[in-house]
């Protein structure tokens, strides 16, 4: 028998005992998984500055499924196909972020921090437009988002409840979105 076999028998053997509630044997296993889990991360491709988050994703992973391991079944393949999905999730995630994002590094020096952007300031023709909507939209978009107040306070200003000025936010931006596309087209 080879280390490897050594490693998932004694692996699997945890597991077993952490499924019978040996809470030392679950400290351990999990503090075991840790360097097969980055190894399968950075074998993903997993930037090194992320291979931490697959690392936690997995050992939730693995708490939440715990019940689901078979001892007749190796343990290391169980843990390497439950890491592996967590840092595909973790690159699709990044790969859904950077096509959405723009990373631009002179956007803080050329862009005016937001308690320096007054209601007044606001883009004449987008002000146009917030000034047409009706006046529960209007009222949530100006607290919320151009005095940006949280909920709690743009409720207390509006005497509007927290759930409606959600609803007025929601139906003012795309009333805002389809006015400014055409607008724009």
């Amino acid at each position: 028998m080879d280390h490897s076999d050594q490693a998932n028998r004694r692996l699997g053997g945890l597991m077993v005992s952490a499924q019978a509630g040996d809470r030392a044997a679950y400290d351990a296993l999990l503090r075991d998984c840790v360097p097969v889990i980055r190894a399968v991360a950075r074998g993903r491709g997993v930037p090194p500055d992320a291979v931490d988050d697959v690392v936690q994703e997995t050992l939730l992973t693995i708490h939440r499924a715990r019940h689901t391991y078979d001892p007749a079944r190796s343990f290391r393949t169980w843990l390497r196909t439950i890491a592996e999905r967590r840092a595909i999730d973790l690159l699709r995630r990044q790969g859904r972020q950077r096509s959405r994002e723009v990373h631009d590094e002179a956007a803080y020096e050329t862009h005016p921090a937001a308690a320096q952007t007054p209601v007044a300031e606001v883009d004449a023709g987008l002000r146009q437009a917030i000034d047409g909507l009706p006046e529960g939209q209007r009222q949530a978009i100006e607290e919320l988002t151009l005095k940006d107040r949280s909920l709690a306070e743009a409720a207390q200003a509006t005497g509007r409840s927290p759930g409606a000025l959600k609803v007025n936010l929601h139906r003012a931006l795309k009333t805002l979105r389809a006015r400014l596309s055409r607008e724009e087209g």
